[in-house]
């Protein structure tokens, strides 16, 4: 996967609060006409190579490509900086008669219309896990945030898990799967599952429990290192920060903005919660399990199980929760009215999964829907 830049600026040994934030986004490459899968040798070994520059990479199938921004300390800079990244690889892809599927699933593609990259890492995925690594036909987003060292970002993943549901319900854009309507908002988190690599852990309490637990899964033969662990929230690999992977990818570039916005100020409530010594909450797996799945299953148009209040609650009052828990923190930050318009804005029109299930209630024809969801150059 593409890895965000360093850190501009040192990160200081206790700071007040995680400051940064970068996010990462996957996109499926289509013909810029018929809207099917790409698979483009040319686009795959520019971006392999880095010739379409440091923020554009090859992904894991050679009808992909991910982006990643610049590490931002503000909401207008992560904007910005969503918009040019996505302007840049939509007017890569039109070099090559393509453009970017900007969903989670594309809704009538095949996995066997894909190849592997060419890739050392894909490759040794494909050896690891076989036919897995062939049909990963789902792109996510990817929401680093900065934090002082691994102790914090344990604590912040130990503590996420009862808030990530939620999350999810307001990203999903993945509701068809081969020219089928699965019936979920976010299909992409059912597909991910059937790696045991994915999805929400149980507390580790500390960052020696987390090595501990790396080298377990490594020598299980599970993983090679720990940038081949695909959590809902891992400590990155290789930067400063915790990693949301939980998310699908947000067609619209409010929802992208929103989703950072909330996981950046999640991630200095919950550290600062775990500076005052508030255990992490104590969740059965299988209510955990029972919560994330409806979230992907319905996202926002039905109710939401809340894992700590232990009820089903209409999503929009889930919703209203997350944000209740965050406002102060918003408020500090100067961004809880852009999130609270963001998030008003997002209740009221329906996730990218909703709004694609009604062009294809309006024409009958997936293809449409595709279109609903592409970028072409010029177009961001």
């Amino acid at each position: 996967m593409t890895t965000l830049a360093p850190l501009p600026d040192a990160v200081p040994e206790r700071p007040a609060a995680a400051v940064t934030v970068g996010v990462e986004e996957e996109y499926h490459l289509v013909d810029a006409e018929t809207l099917a899968l790409r698979d483009s040798a040319e686009l795959n070994d520019a971006a392999l190579h880095g010739r379409m520059g440091p923020q554009i990479q090859a992904e894991i199938a050679t009808t992909q490509l991910e982006t990643a921004t610049a590490v931002c300390r503000t909401a207008g800079e992560l904007r910005q900086q969503i918009v040019h990244v996505r302007t840049e690889a939509a007017a890569a892809a039109a070099t090559a008669g393509s453009a970017l599927l900007v969903a989670s699933t594309h809704p009538f593609a095949t996995w066997d219309q894909q190849r592997l990259t060419a890739r050392p890492r894909y490759i040794e995925l494909f050896e690891r896990w076989g036919l897995l690594a062939l049909q990963q036909v789902i792109c996510g987003c990817h929401v680093h945030v900065s934090v002082p060292d691994l102790d914090t970002a344990v604590a912040v993943m130990d503590r996420a898990r009862a808030y990530l549901p939620t999350v999810l319900a307001m990203t999903g854009s993945s509701p068809f799967h081969e020219g089928t309507d699965t019936g979920y908002d976010s299909y992409r988190t059912q597909w991910f599952a059937r790696w045991p690599i994915t999805g929400p852990t149980e507390p580790l309490g500390s960052g020696t429990a987390y090595l501990e637990l790396v080298e377990g899964l490594r020598r299980a033969g599970v993983i090679e290192d720990s940038s081949s662990l695909y959590w809902d929230v891992r400590p990155s690999a290789k930067y400063p920060t915790v990693e949301f992977r939980v998310g699908d990818v947000c067609t619209e570039v409010d929802d992208v903005v929103l989703h950072a916005v909330l996981l950046r100020s999640l991630t200095r409530v919950l550290a600062a919660q775990a500076e005052r010594g508030v255990p992490a909450p104590e969740i059965r797996p299988e209510l955990l399990r029972a919560a994330r799945w409806r979230a992907a299953r319905h996202g926002l148009s039905e109710s939401l199980f809340d894992v700590l209040q232990g009820d089903l609650v209409p999503a929009p009052v889930a919703v209203e929760r997350l944000l209740a828990l965050l406002r102060h923190d918003l408020q500090d930050a100067g961004e809880w009215q852009e999130a609270s318009e963001l998030t008003t804005r997002l209740l009221a029109r329906g996730t990218s999964a909703q709004r694609q299930r009604a062009v294809l209630q309006r024409t009958g024809d997936l293809r449409a829907v595709a279109a609903s969801v592409v970028l072409r150059a010029g177009s961001a």
